[in-house]
């Protein structure tokens, strides 16, 4: 039983706690992740993490009057269990649960939902703006990762604040991760910071406030911590400027490298990210200062669970897990291996083989597995950090050096580079391959995650080539025959296991814009026709639906399209032109996708064979605990495909009939 956990309904009644029974609290909070994650999995790590952080956010603010933006938002979890989800916090990633980020239609405590890194400064920043035009005195607080100092967006937000509103307070939550371990420049610089000792005004200011407290006050603000935060516990710092060997910035003394100073904002920090009482004090403070204020908060990722302490990349989001010793349940035993590990080692194959060929990552080593490329030939390997526009240009660079470099990422995440694919690799018709990941359902993480737009926002630029393998040996061919092209690639594949499908030793070179016949018809006599089109794994599927049509009478074929761009003309059109029904499938939304594409091309043809297309709708999919469920409730099975063609043949068949009735 949880004594303090159980009596927090509302944010209000953490301000009810003492300094004792909030730290308290903090134990509490991270058993019940610990134990309630176990079963369906999450982002453990990053809210390990931000337990007193959170803690001290709801005792110092008030929501929903006061505004909390989360960057990525994946650290929420203890923000839900304070502002009355605890109830419902067993349901966190399932089927009509909570969702796994923040989300504005699920509690007015969420002002702002999110799922990408790198939008929380600007989206704080619009609510200061809109609240300073009001007139209003509401707080706005964003908490930001250090990770997300590497995406461009938070520099665009940071150059505007200063000289946008003079109330914000932002949090950078420095834990030294996003994912995998952080990279670069910023990384090296927050580094420098958290071990440079140097004091300057702010530390007399701070502790000049914490002396006009009242007695009473200061001591259930700060407990013993008092003393410790008037000797300079929450710095600002400075580092020095060495332009010159003389350590001279030019301007006749000591310069300095501040960052979020020479942004105009002033930066407290950094400070201990678990010691309560600071926090509190801080957060404080922070109220009252009339111009915008950083925070510098050190938390470590996973703390309060050695197998999260030991594993962070592992523990920043999982599924299920052992409570006791963290480990994570094997693979069944002859299960296919994971779409993204057929990636991971073909591109070792490949690059092995292509010295020219390597491979680009924004921060996601693991998710996309290149760190198998990593691992084997680290020569042939960048990760940029979560800067995907910068990944993409980035490997146009690399490419105009006569590269063929392999932008591995989610398709949800390339979306954020749609101007630098468009402008800087297909304008100028780079040989970039895009190797789209999570192509699919994300089932558990939701909306902000499906890959279920890159057909559509692909298809309509001139000279890429489009590629969707039905199969994991397929996958390599893929990616070896994008290695051959002048021209941009995009090979788009699902998250999760593969169909089990053997991959041969040395990949071949597929022919471009070349479908796959796999089922042909047998034209019996009398026999109604059926053609099948399933894209990628959706070929399953395809085939699965053929042997159920063909038992109920139907001649039918079935084909392994292979491209979105350029489709196979002749194939489509003999097949959708031979048939009574052509149906497409695919993993996407319908709007814009391989089936509008299909449509097209049998308009441009003039042929007027009616077409069933099986794909999602034009509204974002919602979380669920297996793909399967959402697959059922939005009809992308077997059973709804057969269905849908019958009352298509049926309907087609009605005119025939009712004049068969009047004669």
């Amino acid at each position: 039983m949880s004594r303090y956990l159980d009596m927090v309904d509302h944010p209000s009644h953490v301000r009810k706690l003492t300094p004792e029974q909030l730290s308290e609290l903090a134990t509490e909070i991270r058993q019940e992740l610990i134990t309630k994650l176990a079963r369906n999995g999450g982002h453990l790590g990053p809210n390990l993490g931000v337990v007193e952080l959170t803690i001290a956010l709801h005792r110092c603010f008030e929501t929903p009057r006061d505004k909390f933006v989360w960057d990525v938002s994946h650290q929420v979890y203890v923000h839900k269990l304070l502002t009355g989800r605890k109830d419902r916090f067993h349901t966190m990633r399932t089927t009509d649960g909570l969702n796994g980020f923040a989300l504005r239609t699920e509690s007015e405590h969420d002002c702002y939902g999110a799922g990408h890194a790198g939008t929380a400064l600007s989206a704080a920043l619009g609510m200061c703006a809109a609240r300073d035009q009001r007139g209003g005195m509401e707080h706005v607080v964003c908490v930001f990762g250090d990770a997300a100092l590497t995406n461009g967006i938070s520099f665009e937000a940071l150059n505007n604040i200063s000289v946008t509103t003079k109330k914000f307070i932002g949090i950078l939550n420095d834990n030294e991760w996003s994912i995998a371990k952080n990279v670069g420049a910023i990384s090296t610089y927050l580094g420098k910071l958290t071990t440079n000792p140097r004091y300057n005004r702010l530390r007399e200011e701070f502790g000049s406030w914490l002396k006009r407290l009242p007695q009473g006050q200061t001591v259930s603000m700060l407990g013993q911590k008092a003393e410790e935060a008037l000797k300079g516990v929450v710095n600002s710092l400075a580092l020095e400027h060495t332009g010159s060997p003389g350590g001279s910035d030019g301007r006749g003394g000591h310069g300095s490298a501040m960052l979020f100073e020479e942004f105009g904002l002033r930066y407290l920090g950094p400070i201990d990210g678990h010691d309560l009482p600071l926090l509190i004090s801080t957060l404080e403070f922070a109220k009252t200062c009339q111009e915008p204020v950083v925070i510098h908060v050190l938390t470590q990722k996973g703390r309060g669970f050695d197998a999260a302490l030991k594993f962070p990349e592992k523990f920043h989001g999982l599924g299920p897990y052992d409570v006791v010793t963290g480990q994570t349940p094997s693979p069944k035993p002859g299960a296919a291996p994971l779409w993204q590990e057929v990636f991971g080692r073909s591109m070792v194959k490949i690059c092995s083989q292509n010295k020219n060929v390597v491979g680009i990552t924004a921060a996601m080593p693991s998710g996309t597995s290149l760190k198998l490329l990593e691992q084997a030939l680290p020569g042939q390997y960048y990760d940029v950090g979560i800067a995907e526009e910068h990944a993409v240009i980035f490997a146009a660079g690399m490419a105009t050096m006569g590269f063929h470099p392999v932008v591995a990422i989610y398709s949800t995440f390339l979306q954020r580079a749609y101007d630098c694919i468009h402008h800087d690799v297909c304008l100028q018709d780079l040989p970039v391959i895009f190797c789209m990941d999570r192509s699919s359902l994300s089932a558990n993480d939701g909306p902000t995650h499906h890959g279920l737009f890159d057909i559509a926002y692909l298809r309509c630029l001139p000279r890429i080539i489009g590629m969707a393998p039905s199969n994991e040996d397929e996958l390599q061919d893929m990616m070896f025959t994008a290695t051959f092209q002048p021209h941009p690639v995009a090979i788009r594949y699902p998250r999760g296991n593969g169909e089990g499908v053997p991959v041969k030793d040395q990949p071949v070179v597929l022919d471009i814009g070349k479908a796959e016949v796999i089922r042909n018809f047998e034209n019996r006599s009398g026999a109604r026709k059926v053609a099948l089109f399933g894209l990628g794994p959706m070929l399953r599927l395809a085939r699965e639906a053929a042997e159920l049509l063909a038992g109920k009478g139907l001649d039918v074929a079935v084909i392994n399209p292979r491209y979105f761009k350029p489709l196979d003309r002749g194939v489509h059109e003999f097949f959708a032109g031979a048939s009574d029904v052509a149906v497409t499938l695919e993993d996407h939304v319908a709007m814009g996708g391989y089936g509008s594409a299909v449509l097209e091309t049998l308009s441009e043809a003039g042929i007027s064979t009616p077409v069933v297309r099986i794909a999602w709708p034009d509204e974002f999919i919602e979380h669920a605990s297996t793909v399967e469920h959402l697959r059922s409730k939005y009809g992308l099975t077997v059973e709804a495909l057969v269905q849908k063609v019958e009352a298509e043949l049926e309907r087609r068949s009605a005119p025939s009939r009712a004049s068969v009735a009047r004669g």
